[in-house]
């Protein structure tokens, strides 16, 4: 695979690059925002796909669910360790979906819903986009590390009686790969305050530690019975424009409520050309996975060793897992609308503010490393040439 070659995505309707001047940036602006890759997916997707298109058909379909079973149970087992079950399996067009599906589902109006900030910023959307009450336990910086304040975590549950949290593992944009440990604790405080809990693992494929990605769902029976587990094949694969998702809930009674607010969503069959490359992906995708791995692990490196060599005063929060990078850059000195505008204005580069994250995202700045290395080194000189002119 020839991961260096940089693809021309423009005029394509992708978000990344023909998005900028309707969301009020400039034309020529360098993207690395949203969390998809410039790198084309497996062979053997896009060859299912053709395959599929030529027969020139689209109506509605729904997968076997004998065999996407079989699929899905063997990379699940191999890759992850966590063994499935045929009846917890719901497809949805995409994790967000799935998580104002389980918001509606398990929360009414009022309720409050627990996040960790900094957190993915559809998390706090579909909370408040559905009348309920955002409580958020900060994660803490200590020493390049974010950790879960417990004490505080179980304070928040208790003082604002909540009855669902999101959990984002491994964590986007803090990029940690929580420990056994770190997840028992937090389940076992929702289990004792009969709290749901919904764990967004899209990113469970990217993982730069010994440790592995470890689903909440593989923690015991009693935790996976009040659990929502979200995977996709759309990070891993490079995949999110075919709206795929395949969502675990070993709770029946929680099936069926998630089930029916999909249902009052107007909402059945799925994606066609999703469903076939869903299949086709976790049966065929591995090898090309391995190797994008390998290739944004060196770009991970190679940002972290940029930033040490030429500008020190902005710090990668070392990512144990996805391709998201988490620059602190309060060694600048900057106020927000400071940062925002030396990296718009001045390096011309169209980042995720760490503000969007929540308030305790201020002053850094997400960072997407699925490109080609020489787009991501062009990014960060722009950086350097920037800091530089302060």
């Amino acid at each position: 695979m020839d991961l260096d070659t940089i693809i021309d995505r423009h005029h394509t309707d992708c978000l990344k690059f023909d998005a900028a001047v309707r969301r009020g940036y400039p034309e020529d602006i360098l993207p690395l925002w949203v969390a998809d890759m410039d790198f084309p997916t497996a062979r053997p997707i896009i060859e299912a796909i053709q395959k599929r298109t030529a027969h020139g058909i689209f109506g509605y379909s729904e997968s076997d669910p004998e065999r996407l079973y079989r699929v899905l149970e063997k990379w699940f087992r191999e890759q992850h360790g966590w063994q499935i079950q045929k009846e917890w399996l719901l497809q949805t067009p995409g994790v967000v979906f799935a998580l104002a599906m389980a918001v509606k589902a398990f929360t009414e109006p009022g309720d409050a819903v627990l996040i960790q900030q900094p957190v993915y910023y559809p998390f706090s959307e579909v909370i408040l986009d559905n009348g309920r009450r955002r409580v958020s336990s900060d994660l803490v910086l200590k020493d390049g590390r974010y950790e879960i304040d417990f004490a505080d975590f179980e304070q928040k549950i208790i003082e604002n009686e909540v009855k669902l949290y999101l959990l984002c593992s491994p964590h986007n944009p803090a990029g940690r790969v929580w420990t056994a440990e770190e997840l028992k604790t937090v389940a076992a405080v929702c289990h004792k305050h009969n709290v749901t809990v919904v764990a967004d693992e899209i990113h469970e494929d990217f993982v730069w530690t010994d440790r592995p990605h470890i689903s909440y769902a593989s923690l015991g029976e009693a935790f996976a019975e009040n659990a929502v587990i979200c995977t996709a094949p759309s990070k891993t694969f490079n995949l999110a424009g075919l709206q795929i998702s395949n969502i675990f809930i070993p709770n029946y009674r929680l099936r069926r409520k998630f089930k029916h607010e999909i249902n009052a969503a107007g909402y059945s069959q799925l994606n066609t050309l999703g469903l076939v490359a869903c299949e086709a992906a976790y049966q065929y995708g591995l090898p090309w996975l391995d190797e994008v791995r390998a290739y944004i692990r060196g770009n991970i490196d190679f940002t972290g060793n940029f930033l040490k060599t030429h500008i020190p005063q902005i710090k990668l929060i070392e990512p144990e897992g996805t391709y998201l990078l988490w620059l602190d850059c309060r060694g600048l000195g900057l106020a927000d609308s400071e940062l925002e505008e030396l990296i718009v204005k001045k390096a011309g580069l169209w980042l995720d503010s760490g503000a969007i994250f929540g308030a305790a995202g201020k002053g850094f700045q997400r960072i997407n490393a699925a490109c080609p290395r020489s787009v991501l080194q062009e990014a960060l000189e722009r950086i350097q040439q920037a800091v530089a002119a302060l």
